[in-house]
């Protein structure tokens, strides 16, 4: 029987408060919900899921290489038409025979996502929920609209079990819907009509599991905004503690398609193990999972940490900046970047065979002994010290960086000392952007992690690879 492993979960550290958008707005739509989570300039859906998947990995001791199903869910995936598992499993390490179901179309597919993978016998299933919904400047669904990412890994021997399952289907049309080639999400905004669907959709689902609802420590319930839950409390028969313990809501916003995992996430790291999780997607149709968490290991990064003003917000979405420019900067093609991916998604770097130093990328003579031989392909753990340290101020930044600096502002350059996988084999050196907050200085002698983040798009095809963030002291 497939088990619960592990759980990770992340969310941007940029918020937009409600306070802010008032001020902008003279009012706000995002019913309960006192901030909302922005991404950063360089983040996106692929990012994110790569943060919250990470965690989860490590949160269980999970080789990537013992991945065997990767299954992500999203109602805003970086391109409507290309499939977004091959990069993700190239950012996590996993490894190529991966068997992957791209879940869409609805605030569900994270549960889609959770139940398919259930089904999975014998394997290690990835299941990541990711998303970031927006919508038109004054709507509720843009002023609700957050962003965040939450994992999960299942096992054959897993701990936590999902003990029972249900679903439910009734037609609600024009709810919340997307047109095609649209950006912003919508809705008919008939408000009784749609707190109906929801209620009673998610409760007939709800109803048909055996499990008492009103027994559980934590229901993590579908969050549009963060009262919509809450009024169907009654008919589902549980106190609104228990919709407390299993949301996000009220201080990331709607999530989307992550939103019940990312509450679970939230639950489980409060120590709640009868869990219920609520999966509602407009039209409508939800899904209702009993929980046993007990022992289901969990690593989260949801505290927010800048609060942005309206006019910060707009800039760092990107609506306010003038895009990549045209000409000039330094072209990479598509082909020669795909040559270099396993140095920019993994950090794959060639210990020399003859004297045994490092060289990144692995290529060319051996930097200290100047031998000729093929490199042993090693993966550097992440890890570094920043040796050397610039800021590229406004107007500094190279043509094919322009975007991001237009959207963040300036951003630090530093030469990082990578370390090697063993404690005898040194480190190896490479230029790379430091990420770091409002108050953040980078000197010479900081640690530093890597994460993955958008370096720069050129022909509509974006570019991504390993950044560093400043280490936690």
């Amino acid at each position: 029987m497939t088990g619960l492993e592990s759980v990770g979960a992340y969310a941007p550290r940029y918020r937009l408060t409600a306070d802010a958008v008032t001020d902008a707005w003279g009012q706000f739509h995002g019913a309960g919900i006192s901030e909302t989570a922005v991404p950063a300039g360089d983040e996106g859906t692929l990012t994110m899921a790569y943060e919250a998947a990470s965690r989860a990995l490590e949160a269980g001791n999970v080789d990537p290489d013992a991945v065997t199903h990767l299954f992500p869910g999203t109602t805003t995936p970086p391109y409507e038409e290309e499939a977004l598992s091959p990069r993700l499993a190239s950012f996590l390490g996993l490894g190529s025979a991966l068997e992957t179901r791209q879940f869409a179309g609805s605030t569900r597919a994270g549960v889609d996502a959770l139940s398919s993978g259930l089904e999975v016998e014998g394997g290690t299933v990835l299941v990541v929920a990711t998303d970031a919904p927006r919508g038109a400047p004054d709507d509720e669904i843009e002023h609700a609209g957050g962003a965040g990412a939450a994992a999960v890994v299942l096992t054959a021997d897993g701990a936590g079990a999902v003990t029972e399952r249900t679903e439910r289907i009734s037609p609600f049309p024009g709810t919340r819907f997307r047109p095609a080639g649209e950006a912003e999400t919508t809705g008919l905004g008939v408000t009784g009509y749609d707190r109906r669907a929801f209620t009673e959709t998610v409760t007939a689902a709800a109803d048909a599991l055996d499990a008492d609802l009103s027994e559980a420590d934590a229901v993590c319930l579908q969050s549009p905004n963060g009262k919509l839950p809450y009024r169907a409390a009654g008919s589902l028969g549980v106190e609104p503690e228990a919709l407390r313990a299993g949301t996000t809501v009220h201080d990331l916003g709607d999530t989307g398609a992550a939103s019940v995992l990312l509450g679970f996430a939230s639950a489980l790291e409060d120590g709640h193990e009868d869990v219920v999780l609520l999966g509602y997607g407009s039209g409508g149709g939800a899904t209702a999972m009993a929980v046993d968490a007990a022992d289901v290991a969990v690593a989260t990064e949801l505290e927010g940490g800048e609060a942005l003003s309206y006019g910060e917000y707009l800039r760092i979405r990107g609506d306010v900046t003038p895009g990549e420019p045209d000409g000039g900067g330094a072209y990479v093609s598509v082909p020669s970047w795909k040559r270099t991916i396993p140095q920019r998604h993994r950090l794959v770097a060639g210990r020399c065979e003859e004297c045994g130093s490092l060289a990144f990328p692995p290529e060319g003579a051996c930097p200290d002994c100047g031998a000729l031989e093929a490199y042993d392909e090693i993966s550097l753990p992440g890890t570094g010290t920043v040796e050397a340290a610039t800021t590229i101020g406004q107007g500094g930044a190279p043509p094919e960086f322009v975007e991001q600096q237009a959207r963040e502002g300036s951003f630090v350059s530093a030469v990082v000392a990578l370390d090697g996988p063993r404690e005898d084999d040194g480190t190896v050196s490479t230029p790379t952007q430091v990420l770091t907050g409002a108050e953040e200085t980078v000197e010479i002698g900081d640690r530093v992690d890597a994460t993955i983040r958008r370096i720069y798009t050129q022909e509509g095809v974006t570019r991504y690879g390993f950044k560093m963030k400043l280490a936690e002291k």
